[in-house]
């Protein structure tokens, strides 16, 4: 993953700078949190390296090396072990590549590899060892906005990364515009973690840009933990609802973070209460280095059986697995 993110040339925004503060050494990060005493086996980051916006560190809890927020981004030894079945290539990006930056694997959908770039690099990150030095799209998009108008089975387009608000808002917006223009697109589906991280990237420019669509707009957040969520996020969720943007969560079952029925459940609870819906509970993509977050099968079904004992239906995520090659996720 690219450590930089994209700047707009024309002027540097607000959350760009606040992103630029951002904690990229790990003995920072554990001596502002009273842990720099506490023997934790920090790892070297040289290939993937630490980010943590500032905003979202302060929600952890002070001298608490088990704290569920710092565990989802603390460079760790275990990164380093071996373990069969976890490869760089979990989820077979690299085979379902129409071109480069455009990923197909499902009918009538196909995924935009917008930026090689996140607010928050997260240690289980699918995408970690993606070479997206050889597989981004040409700066304008040109090439897979051609592709996608080509092509009138395609009637979902879904922007990743890296993370799309990393964008600037002028190169998201020009991108929204164009896809807006494309008439057999239905729907615009944007998957992101940067407003529950870095929640003043919501700003009135990319609001607007949201709002101007003429097709639907679907945001799927990643939330893994009820503790992300604070007063600061809640606000840019509700300028998100506001803005006519539908707004959805994806979470990853991860060991020791989340793996229980009640943090899934109170994950649920404080999802709905700042306006979003549960959508799915992941269980880990096996990418290499991320070995010593996975949950069993077993206990995820046991976990989501739990909450759901004490959740109404529309709050339960549904449970499942992604497979390369397959024709769909596929639920457990």
């Amino acid at each position: 993953m690219n450590t930089s993110l994209s700047r707009d040339p024309i002027r540097t925004s607000a959350w760009q700078l606040a992103l630029a503060e951002a904690y990229t050494d790990p003995a920072a990060l554990l001596a502002d949190l009273g842990l720099a005493d506490h023997g934790i086996d920090v790892a070297e980051a040289t290939r993937f390296a630490m980010r943590v916006p500032r905003a979202y560190a302060r929600r952890m809890r002070h001298a608490d090396p088990r704290d569920p927020l710092l565990l989802q981004v603390l460079p760790r030894q275990a990164e380093s072990e071996e373990v069969p079945g976890f490869g760089t290539d979990p989820v077979g990006d690299l085979a379902s590549a129409r071109r480069p930056g455009l990923l197909q694997k499902y009918a009538g959908r196909a995924l935009i590899v917008t930026t090689g770039a996140c607010a928050v690099h997260c240690r289980y990150c699918f995408r970690r060892a993606y070479p997206y030095q050889d597989n981004l799209p040409d700066s304008q998009f040109a090439g897979v906005l051609e592709e996608l108008r080509d092509d009138p089975g395609l009637t979902e387009v879904i922007l990743s990364g890296g993370d799309p608000l990393s964008l600037s808002n002028r190169r998201l917006g020009l991108l929204l515009t164009q896809l807006d223009a494309i008439e057999h697109v239905r729907r615009i589906r944007l998957h992101t973690r940067t407003p529950i991280v870095l929640p003043e990237r919501i700003d009135s420019g990319l609001l607007s840009s949201l709002a101007a669509a003429r097709t639907p707009v679907v945001m799927v957040l990643h939330t893994n933990h009820a503790n992300e969520i604070d007063d600061a996020v809640t606000d840019a969720i509700r300028q998100l609802r506001k803005h006519c943007v539908a707004l959805l969560n994806q979470a990853v079952l991860l060991r020791g973070i989340n793996d229980s029925a009640s943090a899934l459940s109170r994950l649920s609870e404080n999802l709905f209460a700042a306006g979003v819906l549960p959508y799915y509970l992941h269980q880990l993509d096996p990418v290499s280095g991320a070995a010593h977050f996975a949950v069993t099968d077993d206990r995820a079904r046991e976990c989501l059986r739990g909450a759901a004992a004490q959740l109404p239906g529309y709050l339960v995520p549904r449970l499942v697995r992604e497979v390369a090659g397959a024709e769909a996720k596929l639920p457990l």
